[in-house]
């Protein structure tokens, strides 16, 4: 059995090429692979679990000196294969669940906080990446008091919340922080600890409101020949038309299901991940003939129910929203429109300013969005100059002639 780190890298890289991984892949895994071979140096190039624990620590970019989620990701599945390999004599390639691997406190106490709170998160059927963003600052959190001797909650003060914040910046940018804010005081209020909940308040993490961006017609019409017209592959046309055309979230594109699709009656039914709302959305021709061109010429066959799969192996949904966006990115600029960065956001907001500008309802632009409430919706409003225009009231007479002199 192989046991050096440049042995067993060689099985692996093998196992991603006869599993059909691209080049590009591959050449990633090789530059981590080196860099583990440099710290496996300190053990004549053997490889062991504990090096492959402290190799996975290694969360610190040498270029920013902070935090990197990339490496943190990047090295543990590197060492999840190596691993694998030393635990079963062979490459385990099957996808990691995310959220496998993550520091848990010791304490049974705190423990027991977050076991809760994953069942509460579960029971009230909130969406994945909601659950993720929850779990990670109360995660964090409850390992922040730990490191500082803390295990009880009895024993923690509102000091300790504004501390753990404090932690964070430098980590994260100052826009995120009200995020970081928001996630917490929902683990706090299922704590039931009001005391917590009102350090909160005396955190420093301002909201900040950017200016919601829209497609020009121009750009519109070139995606949308593009998409129509064979220039996309199927998939990625389908995927763009869908955000474009009906704003649906990355979530509720990747979680869509063949059986999802009313062929005969050409509509969508789903349940939407983030607010757990039933929705039925019509389907335009032009989106029916991409996701039928797909489905019977494109998309691997392989057991998996999912509509929109990876195109490479392993043929599995795809893993976030990072993979649509590069999907719409990609989509965009084979369009040839001159925006970079176009995600499923921005296709969100700009088919709500439509159906604003064509005098849609609130309530119902706010039900084909999925938004948990009105208050959502009005932030549209803004967008709409001309319907803005007809709201301006005239200057009195007395203030146009003061404003003359």
């Amino acid at each position: 059995m192989e046991t050096t780190v440049i042995g067993i890298g060689e099985l692996v890289v093998a196992a991603l090429e006869a599993a059909g991984y691209k080049q590009s892949t591959m050449l990633e895994y090789r530059k981590w692979l080196r860099r583990l071979e440099l710290l496996a140096r300190t053990q004549d190039g053997f490889y062991s679990v504990e090096l492959g624990a402290e190799f996975a620590s290694m969360t610190t970019s040498p270029r920013t000196g902070r935090f990197s989620d990339q490496r943190r990701k990047s090295y543990g599945r590197v060492v999840r294969l190596l691993d694998s390999y030393i635990l079963t004599g062979s490459v385990d390639l099957s996808m990691m669940p995310r959220g496998g691997g993550k520091a848990t406190p010791r304490s049974e106490e705190l423990c027991r906080l977050l076991a809760g709170w994953s069942v509460e998160m579960g029971q009230r059927h909130l969406a994945l990446n909601t659950r993720n963003s929850y779990d990670r600052e109360a995660r964090g959190y409850l390992l922040y008091l730990e490191d500082r001797g803390v295990t009880s909650l009895r024993e923690a003060g509102g000091a300790s919340v504004l501390g753990f914040l404090e932690s964070l910046r430098g980590r994260r940018a100052e826009s995120s922080m009200w995020v970081a804010v928001i996630n917490l005081r929902a683990f706090l209020k299922f704590l039931d600890r009001d005391d917590l909940q009102d350090a909160l308040d005396l955190a420093n993490a301002k909201r900040h409101h950017g200016i919601i961006p829209t497609l020009g017609d121009e750009d519109e019409q070139a995606v949308l020949r593009a998409c129509t017209g064979g220039l996309i592959a199927a998939r990625d046309a389908a995927i763009t038309l869908l955000a474009l055309v009906t704003g649906l979230r990355a979530c509720d594109l990747i979680a869509l299901r063949l059986g999802d699709i009313n062929w005969r009656e050409s509509t969508i039914g789903i349940v939407q991940q983030k607010t757990g709302n039933p929705l039925t959305l019509p389907m335009l021709p032009a989106i029916a003939d991409r996701l039928a061109e797909y489905v019977l010429t494109e998309r691997p066959d392989v057991g998996n129910d999912h509509v929109f799969l990876r195109s490479f192996a392993p043929h599995a949904k795809f893993s976030d929203h990072s993979s649509i966006y590069d999907v719409t990115r990609r989509t965009f600029s084979a369009a040839g429109t001159d925006r970079s960065k176009v995600g499923t956001r921005l296709l969100r907001h700009n088919a709500a300013t439509r159906l604003l500008r064509a005098g849609t309802p609130l309530p119902t632009i706010s039900a084909v969005l999925g938004h948990s409430g009105p208050d959502s919706t009005n932030a549209y409003l803004a967008t709409d100059i001309e319907h803005m225009r007809a709201c301006v009231l005239p200057l009195p007479p007395a203030l146009h002639q003061g404003a003359g002199r």
